[in-house]
């Protein structure tokens, strides 16, 4: 297929979803599982009018993009105050419910799957994140959302796809260095300790000094209002950027950039919302082209072949170590049961995960382990959005409907 023709395809699917989603969204699937079908379709396990097989690397950096713009998309709906008990939901999914399923993850590939303990550790990594990308479902609608749920699944989407990547070190390691004491200190010296603080600094001071830029330029002369949009993108590129040339965790530090961009100016709330609409925008262009290309990517023998690891990590993933985890880490907590469920089971897998997938085939592993762990994530990902794609609707509209819910617990107001 020509460049042009793939062109051809990707504007009759967004001008499809884009006038007729008034009616898909009343169907009880995501717009995320319609481009994956239509990448099935077009794909080369269908009619091959999509042949494009694109390497490592390109998807590498697509997904790379499309994740940080949508963690920055998060840090600005944070409306909470800097106060532990308000953040108390995100500390228990990122402090308990993340370690918990990496390590859980990593004990049944290794007892069950037989693969080594580094590839484990990698497997576990790669999948424990949430996806902030296809979770738009679930997560908050707006920066005045104040529900409990859709607050703790936005905090924790934005913040695990960054903290997860020391576990993803660790388990790239021990497969290509093999003996832990010949790296361990440099582990948490460099990609543990130094990283996440670099993170969090850097996206303090770089969204600081544009915020604080951009409000002298505004007093002497105000910017056009379509050119303040792109203020958001500059934050998003410059934040990442310059975090990893000091070898910080850059989706660490562009969610943290957007948390601070949404305080540094509580009188216009309003060019706050235009910029998250602006990247939400972007964010559903690029989920477009990622999920149409994974549903091309797919082979149906690669599939067979490893459809039984892949199926048996998804089932114990999605319906044991999330939600057996969750409920260990919120114990204690007032939040109502319905909440707490609801949150072990929208434990969705998706672009993040290709990401770090991608980064790790980079980082140089290959061979059968790498194949095999590779469309491990795959039918994880795949199984994900199906599963939470026909779910999420209906559940949210329980959910919301439900009496206990409609108010979240005293102690975590804001």
């Amino acid at each position: 297929m020509t460049y042009i023709s793939l062109l051809l395809i990707f504007g009759l699917l967004l001008l499809v979803v884009t006038l007729g989603s008034g009616w898909i969204a009343r169907l009880p699937f995501s717009y995320a599982l319609i481009y994956l079908i239509v990448g099935v379709v077009l794909g080369q396990q269908g009619l091959r009018w999509i042949d494009m097989r694109p390497d490592a690397e390109m998807m590498e950096r697509l997904t790379e993009f499309v994740v940080i713009v949508s963690v920055f998309g998060c840090g600005l709906k944070m409306n909470r105050p800097s106060n532990p008990w308000a953040w108390q939901s995100t500390v228990r999914l990122i402090g308990f419910l993340m370690p918990l399923s990496i390590l859980a993850i990593a004990l049944v590939s290794h007892w069950l799957l037989r693969l080594d303990w580094g590839a484990a550790i990698l497997l576990g990594a790669c999948l424990a994140p949430t996806d902030p990308v296809l979770a738009s479902e679930v997560q908050m609608e707006h920066p005045g959302d104040r529900d409990e749920l859709r607050f703790g699944l936005t905090s924790e989407g934005g913040l695990n796809d960054s903290l997860a990547f020391p576990f993803v070190y660790f388990g790239l390691y021990w497969m290509t260095k093999g003996d832990w004491q010949n790296w361990f200190s440099q582990w948490v010296l460099v990609d543990l300790i130094w990283a996440i603080a670099a993170g969090i600094g850097m996206g303090i001071g770089v969204a600081k000094a544009i915020a604080w830029i951009d409000a002298k330029l505004q007093e002497k002369r105000p910017a056009d209002d379509l050119m303040e949009d792109l203020l958001a993108l500059s934050a998003i590129l410059l934040t990442y950027s310059l975090t990893e040339l000091v070898n910080g965790y850059g989706f660490l530090a562009v969610f943290v950039a957007g948390v601070v961009i949404r305080r540094s100016d509580h009188s216009d709330p309003d060019k706050r919302l235009a910029q998250l609409e602006f990247t939400e925008q972007i964010e559903k262009l690029l989920e477009v082209a990622t999920i149409l290309l994974l549903g091309a990517l797919l082979q149906f023998s690669s599939l067979m072949r490893y459809g039984y690891d892949g199926l048996l990590v998804a089932g114990v993933l999605l319906f044991a170590i999330r939600p057996l985890a969750t409920w260990l880490s919120f114990l204690g907590s007032r939040l109502p049961y319905p909440t707490r469920w609801l949150f072990g089971w929208f434990g969705i897998r998706g672009i993040g995960s290709v990401y770090y997938l991608t980064y790790s085939l980079g980082q140089g592993i290959s061979g059968p382990v790498a194949e095999r762990v590779a469309w491990i994530i795959y039918i994880v990902v795949v199984t994900s959005i199906v599963l939470h794609g026909i779910s999420a609707t209906p559940l949210m509209q329980w959910y919301e409907g439900h009496p206990k819910v409609e108010s979240p617990p005293r102690t975590l107001e804001s």
